[in-house]
């Protein structure tokens, strides 16, 4: 076309008979009255009556009906028709489904209506048809019913306007709160949970005894939600977040029991969370066992009947109850969140209301019903009084009003001659007296009363025979009783704390006829099911290697590989390694990892790689984010009972002989970057050489690379919380010496005398005791007698009794630990290791050529023959030279040693099994020696250089 046509400037057909709009401004202008309709007028609840139109409108037309408690039950059919025939003029299934939910107990709290037949269930069926179920109101309905007919609230014409409906209920109790509600609008939803109706009145009675109370306080007397499921509620974090902003998460949990029938073990779910179907659930939890995220379930079935819940859950043999339960939390619904939005329309607004907000909305209601309701009253006696003072008038002068009323010719004439007529007051003056009291009239004058149109239409309206047969006294009695029922009502509008006492009678009464006692059991908080919930527990060797390698391997491996007793094939040469650090611990047991720069990291030990005896296991450094040129040094195993670390101290020291002593509770919270864990003076080069855990009643050894070693008590180390502090000085160095190693010894004899004497009488002296030391002394410091080795670079060493080496203060250059041959001093070199052994030991030395050279440790005195033999290591002076230990080729040097522990103990063969994977690795793939934590386990290790 050659000329464009503007649509709005074309004159429209037909005239003026069109308005020209615009659709954009059409589309969000009949929008906007959609979303309110269906706000308003479907899918939100009054926050008054709690009700959405649908249930308001069956209930009234229950109570309309007839179809109400005491009565018979009445066909669903009959119910839902009525309603949509004269109020709600939508779907019959929509009304039915309305229905229906409020006879399930398991999904109000206090149902509205009592069913009778098949309404559902909480698998969840659905309700039978509607022509086979029956229904009429529950007793409870009556109370928010009850004095509808009495102007308590607004009425509204129906759809079409045949009939009158309310707008809102006369709820007497927060039905609301009580039922809860839930429902999706536009652009909004509401979630609101159900509660226990004695805690919900009782909340509304401290809100009337103190109205400035708040939501945390009302919290208090209304603790959680009453869910009619009976679950759970973990916490009341969830609770308190919705009851004090509106909006929060109710984390919710299936109840359940433990079952033991013989050998097998099965976990019973008594009850389930809100609004989970229970079909569902055992299809969630059959699904997740078929799909091995849990595992350890044998069968699963639902054995619930009349008497309430009960699936159950079978167990194998071998599973653990609790890790079963922990899967089934985390992967099925037993376990579950009801996200609580408090939306609710209040004052014909959509608003998210605080439980403070609830009930002071309800009690405003209240107060507004009570006081309409008082009104009403209030006329209604006044009128009643009215009339029976005309009644009382014509009853004094009957044969006068008879004879009127018979000779006018028609009604008219009778009730006007009725009106013109002036009565004397005489007999009828003390019930005039009695209304003027309470309500001054003006229809007396002069000694005169005059009847009112109200009062004739009274007298004409009664048959002859009624008007003869009313006695004065009986009207008097009730005038009197109306006169005081006035009385009352007046002074309850006169009086707010006199309402508000009626509203409170009104609650009592309600608590006491329908209250029952909360089925939710609010449990203690619960901070999530972490994957350790989800790990049984069960004991591992862990295994660390001298290149950095770690794993993890189930105990009962090596116990079968004991019993089998073949040994086992060792690593490919090129991959050979050694085990410096070997202990038994629990897969939910933390383990802590130190560095050389002074950081800290922590694992749990079920996430460490999991391995078989033969397997290498993985680096260190793909399991914990370590920085450039950061390695691991030590690895301390602690226990799982973060309660116990209080009573544990950790002792650090470096190589420029600095030490620190601290509480364990320092290191209780270890984020998953690690944190720091000791300081160093900046600059000075310093590294962590050693990380102990000890007690108050040990001592600290140190040994330097100069021959020196020094042994303090731990308490010359003051506790400290600080885990950046670079500590106190441990040992005095000079210039180019060095820290090597730090052990824990056991306090020994301190009498220097004592300890003179038993060296002299010891066994490994090989001759008899010459001292006066008594025999048992002897034998108890035996007993407790530890040794230390001390090794030197060119591969010399010698082991000494710990009782040579005598408590001093810290901070002192230290005794002579290693001799030098005053023929050849330069013969040693430098001490690389120093550290307690025990006879059955092996040494693992390693050299500066990534040589591993493998050592029995035996004490010649405790070997058989040995003195004869010169077998295994005799122990010798503090200061001697030490012997050869291991011949070392020219231009090579130990660097490093670890101690391997392989006594056997015959009560557990896991050990034996241990020490077969230990004696058939060997090797090594770099230079920088692993260092290692003392133990008391199986397998320790020391390490510098």
């Amino acid at each position: 076309m050659s000329d464009d046509i503007d649509i709005l400037d074309t004159p429209a057909a037909g005239g003026d008979d069109y308005a020209r709009i615009d659709i954009v401004d059409e589309m969000k202008t009949s929008y906007l009255d959609y979303a309110m309709s269906v706000i308003v007028s479907r899918a939100l609840p009054d926050v008054r009556d709690g009700l959405k139109p649908v249930h308001r409108r069956i209930l009234f037309s229950s109570q309309e009906g007839g179809f109400v408690a005491g009565r018979p039950y009445r066909k669903s059919a009959k119910i839902v028709g009525d309603v949509m025939g004269n109020y709600h003029p939508h779907g019959d299934a929509a009304i039915y489904d309305a229905l229906a939910r409020m006879t399930q107990d398991w999904s109000l709290r206090v149902p509205l209506v009592d069913g009778q037949g098949n309404f559902g269930s909480m698998d969840p069926d659905p309700p039978a048809s509607m022509r086979y179920t029956e229904a009429r109101l529950a007793r409870v309905a009556n109370a928010l019913l009850d004095d509808l007919d009495k102007d308590t609230v607004d009425f509204s014409d129906n759809y079409d306007g045949s009939r009158q409906e309310p707008t809102v209920l006369p709820a007497r109790f927060p039905n609301l709160l009580v039922n809860g509600a839930g429902g999706i609008a536009v652009g909004m939803a509401t979630n609101i949970p159900p509660h226990n109706l004695g805690e919900v009145i009782d909340g509304c009675l401290a809100y009337i005894e103190n109205p400035a109370i708040t939501s945390e306080e009302l919290f208090e007397i209304i603790p959680g939600p009453d869910f009619p499921t009976a679950p759970l509620i973990l916490g009341k974090s969830g609770a308190r977040a919705a009851y004090t902003t509106g909006r929060g998460s109710v984390l919710m949990r299936a109840r359940h029991e433990v079952e033991t029938k013989g050998n097998r073990q099965s976990i019973v779910l008594t009850s389930i969370p809100y609004q989970v179907g229970k079909s569902g659930l055992v299809e969630k939890i059959a699904e997740a066992a078929k799909e091995k995220r849990i595992e350890g379930i044998s069968d699963i079935r639902d054995e619930s009947s009349r008497e309430g819940v009960r699936v159950v859950v079978d167990l194998k043999r071998d599973a653990s109850p609790e890790v079963v339960l922990n899967q089934i939390w985390r992967y099925s619904p037993a376990q579950a969140s009801f996200p609580a939005n408090m939306l609710a329309i209040r004052g014909g607004r959509p608003e998210v209301l605080t439980l403070r907000d609830f009930v002071q909305a309800f009690i405003s209601f209240r107060e507004e019903v009570i006081t309409r309701r008082t009104k009403f009253e209030l006329n209604k006696a006044r009128e009643r009084a009215h009339i029976l003072l005309g009644l009382v008038v014509a009853v004094s002068n009957l044969d006068e009003v008879v004879a009127m009323i018979r000779g006018s010719s028609n009604p008219a004439d009778a009730r006007a001659k009725l009106l013109a007529k002036e009565w004397p007051i005489g007999d009828i003056a003390q019930y005039i007296a009695l209304v003027e009291a309470i309500e001054p009239t003006d229809e007396q004058s002069g000694g005169t009363y005059r009847l009112s149109e109200r009062q004739v239409k009274a007298i004409l309206d009664l048959r002859l025979h009624r008007l003869t047969a009313l006695g004065r006294d009986e009207i008097g009695d009730e005038l009197k009783e109306l006169s005081i029922a006035i009385e009352e009502y007046l002074s309850i509008l006169a009086d707010r704390v006199k309402l508000y006492g009626v509203m409170r009678e009104e609650l009592e009464d309600i608590r006491n006829t329908y209250a029952t006692p909360r089925i939710t059991e609010i449990a203690p908080a619960w901070d999530g099911i972490e994957d350790e919930d989800l790990i049984e527990r069960e004991e591992m060797v862990v295994t660390v290697t001298h290149s950095g390698y770690i794993k993890r391997t189930p105990l009962d491996a090596f116990r079968a590989q004991a019993r089998g007793g073949k040994g086992r094939s060792g690593m490919a040469t090129k991959d050979e390694d050694a085990v410096v650090e070997m202990f038994v611990t629990s897969t939910h047991n933390p383990v802590l990892f130190f560095t050389n720069t002074g950081r800290v990291y922590r694992l749990k030990v079920w996430k460490l790689p999991e391995g078989g005896p033969q397997t290498k296991g993985r680096p260190m450094v793909n399991l914990l984010p370590l920085g450039d040129d950061e390695r691991v040094t030590n690895v301390l195993p602690l226990p799982e009972d973060e309660n116990e670390w209080s009573a544990l101290n950790i002792v650090f020291a470096t190589e420029q002989g600095m030490v620190r002593r601290n509480s364990m509770d320092s290191f209780t919270n270890v984020p998953s970057n690690g944190k720091y864990a000791m300081g160093f003076v900046e600059g000075s080069g310093d590294r962590l050489i050693g990380v102990r855990l000890l007690k108050e009643d040990q001592e600290i050894f140190l040994a330097s690379d100069a021959g020196k070693a020094i042994r303090f008590s731990a308490t010359d180390t003051r506790e400290t919380k600080s885990r950046t502090g670079i500590g106190v000085r441990g040992m005095k160095l000079k210039d180019g010496e060095k820290v090597v190693s730090m052990a824990v010894l056991e306090t020994g004899e301190r009498d220097t005398e004592v300890r003179d004497a038993y060296l002299r009488a010891a066994e490994w002296k090989n001759n008899e005791n010459s001292a006066t030391l008594d025999q048992a002394k002897v034998d108890e410091m035996a007993e407790a007698e530890e040794f230390i080795l001390t090794l030197t670079a060119n591969g010399y060493g010698k082991i000494s009794s710990a009782y040579e080496y005598r408590t001093t203060g810290r901070g002192g250059q230290g005794l002579t630990n290693i001799g030098e041959p005053t023929s050849n001093p330069d013969r040693n070199g430098p001490v690389v290791a120093s550290f307690p052994v025990r006879h059955g030991m092996q040494l693992m030395l390693v050299t500066d050529r990534a040589k591993l050279i493998r050592l029995p440790l035996q004490f010649r005195h405790l070997v058989e023959n040995g003195f004869e033999t010169h077998e295994g290591y005799s122990i010798s002076g503090r200061g001697s030279s030490g012997v050869r230990i291991f011949n070392v080729s020219k231009g090579e040097q130990i660097v490093g040693a670890a101690r391997i522990d392989e006594t056997e103990e015959p009560e557990n063969l896991a050990e034996e099994a241990v020490a077969d994977e230990i004696a058939e690795r060997g090797g090594l793939d770099k230079t920088e020696p692993y260092t290692t934590p003392h133990s008391d386990k199986n397998i320790d290790g020391e390490a510098g250089g």
